[in-house]
């Protein structure tokens, strides 16, 4: 029980809610983010917001000054990463990732795929592959246009029975010591109009053909330079949503890269694959706890701002429902998100179906967070004078990309399954 002595006139809420007991590294760490993300990330998000995606990645543009700021402020650095232990990284990466959210979710995005290959190459500890693929940005390439969520169910979970997944658009031949590639990726490769390098999840044939016992296929993780012969660009994508992360395709034509930028190969680079997607869904949920958070900041302000029927907007019952019932869905969203953090930091963890289970709950939240935002803002929420209109489109894409939601809940539900199966001694 509480005494009345305990209880406080107002709550003590800092940058994201009800945070208690942050230590001085932590709190230091964040607000080391949150300035970025204002001074930085988010006036420049508004501008490219409003460029052709041709002109967002033109020589000229400010895209490049930003990925050289995010390099040097170490807000996803291999040192951080290697600094924190478990439970550091559990209770820090949360906070950092919501923080850029807050500031602009496409730029955060951008900041973390361009960082991928780099700090890969650091995690191998492989020097040939430090010195060539750190400090250059880079991409994580694994989706094809015609196999889209087939590359998301990489262990064939929900594969209709006696099918097959559909044939590659991309695909690697290992001959010899080198891989051969050809094909096309998809236009979502997020970064690529940018990048000099892939961290690249293509289907192999090591020399028994594509195709898995399962109706998969097979996989190699790999480095890939894009100064090799062979390599061309398509134009950046033009897209509603988080348009300061540019996305575009990468065609290949007969491009060897050596075998020793090998990650991973066979059934490793399928574990490989799930690693990413379980720490990448993970980092999407708290991302967009940080555009959820955003929205409803935005129209808390405007609600003590904007006046109708004689009073401001914060006066009026409905609005004051609405604004509470925003606050409670940012508050679960961050509880989620941080949860999961928890989880796949602890001894029980890393899976995905924790990763699964906070991005497809939180990158909703963060939907209907920004609707709800316009919907209080009125009219003047659908024009661009105002922020959340473009709230509402990131917000829009995060239910697609790095998983489609409903995709990833039938994988989710699959695992649920089968840990109950397993529980109760049941036939599979």
């Amino acid at each position: 029980m509480f005494s009345q002595d305990d209880l406080a006139d107002l709550p003590r809420l800092g940058l994201t809610g009800l945070d208690a007991d942050l230590s001085p590294t932590e709190v230091a760490i964040r607000d080391t983010a949150h300035r970025f993300a204002s001074d930085v990330m988010r006036p420049l998000g508004r501008k490219l917001d409003l460029l052709p995606a041709d002109a967002v990645t033109a020589s000229d543009s400010p895209i490049w000054g930003y990925l050289d700021a995010f390099r040097r402020s170490g807000l996803m650095s291999f040192e951080l990463f290697a600094d924190l232990d478990n439970q550091q990284k559990a209770r820090i990466l949360p906070m950092v990732f919501e923080e850029l959210g807050w500031g602009d979710s496409g730029l955060a995005l951008l900041g973390l795929v361009s960082s991928m290959p780099g700090m890969m190459a650091q995690i191998i500890g492989n020097e040939e592959l430090i010195e060539r693929f750190t400090g250059i940005p880079g991409c994580w390439l694994g989706t094809q246009p015609d196999r889209g969520s087939d590359g998301v169910d990489a262990d064939t979970r929900i594969l209709f029975p006696n099918a097959r997944q559909n044939k590659p658009n991309l695909a690697v031949k290992l001959v010899g010591d080198e891989y051969i590639i050809n094909g096309q990726s998809a236009a979502w490769v997020s970064g690529a109009p940018l990048a000099q390098c892939a961290m690249a999840a293509i289907p192999c044939d090591y020399g028994d053909g594509l195709f898995t016992a399962k109706g998969g296929v097979n996989v190699v993780a790999l480095f890939i330079p894009f100064d090799l012969p062979g390599i061309t660009k398509g134009k950046p994508l033009e897209k509603i949503g988080q348009r300061p992360l540019p996305q575009g395709e990468v065609f290949f034509n007969d491009v060897r890269v050596p075998a020793r930028y090998t990650i991973a190969k066979h059934d490793k680079a399928l574990a490989n694959g799930l690693a990413a997607m379980t720490f990448a869904n993970m980092e999407m949920a708290t991302t967009f706890t940080g555009v959820g958070r955003a929205a409803f900041e935005h129209a808390l302000t405007y609600a003590h701002e904007r006046r109708q029927g004689g009073a401001i907007l914060m006066e009026h019952q409905s609005v004051k429902m609405r604004i509470f019932d925003m606050w409670r869905k940012l508050e679960a969203s961050r509880a989620m998100a941080r949860r999961v953090f928890d989880y796949n930091y602890s001894a029980a963890g890393p899976h995905l179906i924790a990763s699964i289970t906070s991005k497809t709950f939180c990158t909703q939240t963060a939907l209907d967070l920004t609707n709800e935002a316009i919907q209080i803002f009125g009219a003047n929420g659908l024009t661009r004078e105002y922020p959340v209109e473009k709230l509402m489109r990131d917000a829009r894409a995060s239910l697609i990309e790095d998983g489609e939601n409903n995709v990833l809940s039938l994988l989710g539900a699959d695992y649920l399954s089968r840990w109950y199966r397993q529980q109760n001694a049941l036939a599979s």
